[in-house]
């Protein structure tokens, strides 16, 4: 039984995210990381089925869940909840402006440019009535909801000095 390349590409991604989150989610982290990791999934659930179930994207080769939902599971449920966990703790909140704007940009662009590559490259995403721009978009955007949250939820960490 041969393995395709898009199916080899999913694996890697999940051994890969879930080697950075053993890595750099410290244990007196772990709440955090659970509460930021669901409500992302939450946000994540509801635009990803809303771009799918609109055709604007499609996802032809897919490791989980064929015929269950239209979305990929691989990054609508785990890589993008799991970068979201590592951007949160690690975001810059004490820099300047310009830092966290960097941040932002940075975290957006590159997985954009990963999308690119995987819509230019293989099957595991087709832009039907999408641009990239969209994408880089509603990552900033659930980006900064997901910062939000993490604050509001967690504000009492945001009020006393840090140990972080």
């Amino acid at each position: 039984m041969k393995i395709s390349y898009e199916k080899k590409i999913e694996m890697a991604s999940w051994f890969i995210m879930s080697f950075l989150l053993l890595k750099y989610v410290k244990r007196n982290r772990l709440r955090e990381a659970e509460v930021i990791f669901f409500s992302k999934q939450f946000l994540t659930w509801i635009f990803g089925l809303l771009v799918v179930e609109k055709r604007l994207i499609s996802y032809p080769s897919r490791l989980f869940f064929k015929n269950a939902t239209k979305t990929s599971f691989t990054f609508e449920y785990f890589i993008y909840p799991a970068l979201c966990v590592l951007f949160n703790l690690y975001y810059p909140e004490k820099r300047s402006s310009l830092v966290k704007l960097v941040y932002y940009a940075a975290y957006s662009s590159v997985i954009t440019s990963l999308e690119l590559i995987a819509v230019k490259y293989t099957r595991l995403i087709t832009y039907k009535k999408w641009k990239w721009y969209w994408t880089f978009s509603t990552l900033w955007f659930t980006f900064y909801l997901s910062h939000l949250n993490h604050k509001w939820f967690f504000k009492e960490s945001y009020q006393k000095p840090s140990s972080y």
